[in-house]
């Protein structure tokens, strides 16, 4: 625990109190991340009812699913199907259990994911690993995105395991998402967790909801890219990571 106690110390206020995380408003277009990635529980910026479903029993979690297949059986019927047509009986059950799935990572404790793999190491040259493949779900529509992720980061004297890159991507990709803010997620957990010199994001994505619906462009790709320390500061090393990723 001791890397959560580490990064839960930044939001502690003077009177010993954890600073509150900021609700969105009606009016609020760019959302604002608490300045640490990592709670005393050990996941990453959680929603209001992850809690409750990281520790839930299992009469809980059959109950949930129980809610959510009579739900996912209310929409069937509203699109104007027969969810008891042999083709539908357990769409409803298997939809619930893969919506679960996509968006297991409110439940997963970065700590977890980590699992001590920080070394001290004396390098301070880039590292980088590209094309991470990630499948997320927008919030907005609730249908997926998908694309690629290369992630970098200029060490200062410690080092990640290069597998939990991928893991760190993973968990935040499976949540209800927009892509700027995973991209964003991603760079900040990184910086908080090692302290490298910086670190650098860029994601390509596809957009469902600009494919089979609105605008309906197939092909079109969203990049985002998040820059921090050395990467934003300094062009040349931005350069560097821009086009090693490219290459």
């Amino acid at each position: 625990m001791e890397l959560t106690r580490d990064l839960a110390k930044q939001t502690t206020l003077a009177d010993g109190n954890f600073s509150p995380i900021p609700q969105p408003t009606k009016s609020t277009r760019i959302e604002s991340l608490p300045l640490t990635p990592v709670d005393l529980d050990g996941l990453s910026w959680p929603s209001i009812g992850t809690k409750l479903r990281l520790n839930e029993g299992e009469e809980e979690k059959g109950e949930r699913l129980r809610k959510l297949t009579s739900a996912v059986q209310t929409i069937l019927e509203c699109i104007g199907e027969d969810p008891n047509r042999e083709g539908l009986l357990m769409t409803p059950d298997r939809y619930a259990q893969a919506m679960m799935f996509f968006s297991k990572g409110y439940e997963e404790s970065i700590e977890d994911i980590i699992n001590g793999a920080i070394f001290e190491e004396d390098y301070d040259e880039m590292v980088i690993v590209k094309n991470i493949e990630v499948f997320s779900l927008c919030e907005h529509h609730m249908v997926p995105f998908t694309g690629k992720i290369s992630i970098g980061y200029i060490p200062n004297r410690r080092v990640l395991g290069l597998s939990k890159l991928a893991r760190i991507a993973e968990m935040f990709s499976r949540r209800l998402q927009v892509q700027e803010r995973l991209t964003k997620q991603i760079a900040i957990a990184l910086q908080e967790i090692l302290k490298p010199q910086g670190v650098a994001v860029v994601m390509e994505a596809s957009h469902l909801c600009m494919v089979m619906r609105g605008v309906q462009k197939p092909g079109s790709m969203t990049v985002t890219s998040t820059m921090l320390g050395v990467f934003r500061e300094q062009a040349k090393t931005r350069e560097e990571f821009l086009t090693l990723i490219k290459g």
